[in-house]
């Protein structure tokens, strides 16, 4: 692995344990934990996209950078819903006015890591825990 996908691999396990960590804090950070799953997903996409040299925008949107992907497998294309719900939270949760809970975190974290283990697996293939 290249040191730059290395860079970014270490930034997408950073938010991946963020995430886990916000949401079991006492008491628990829900909209931190769903912003760094958010985080966590983003990460991993452009970190695939730079690996296979695929210019991307700057974006949040994790379905738009699913759509640049070249032949999404059905793995990938059954999380597109999901990545879309995942997409609109992370940033919601950010403002005033959208809070999460337990549940939008169980499913956050769900999808982010569904997106990390399938996207490390493309990376390094010997190393998914």
């Amino acid at each position: 692995m290249k040191d730059i996908m290395r860079e970014w691999v270490e930034k997408v396990e950073g938010d991946f344990r963020t995430a886990r960590r916000e949401a079991s804090a006492d008491p628990p950070s829900f909209d931190a934990a769903v912003f760094h799953a958010h985080q966590c997903a983003e990460k991993i996409l452009k970190a695939l996209l730079i690996e296979g040299g695929i210019p991307f925008p700057k974006t949040h949107d994790l379905g738009a950078l699913l759509n640049l992907l070249p032949d999404p497998k059905p793995s990938w294309k059954a999380l597109r819903s999901a990545l879309d719900e995942l997409t609109s939270l992370g940033i919601e949760v950010r403002y005033p006015g959208v809070s999460a809970d337990a549940d939008d975190v169980a499913e956050a974290q769900q999808t982010a890591a569904q997106v990390r283990t399938l996207a490390r697996r493309l990376l390094e293939p010997s190393s998914v825990d």
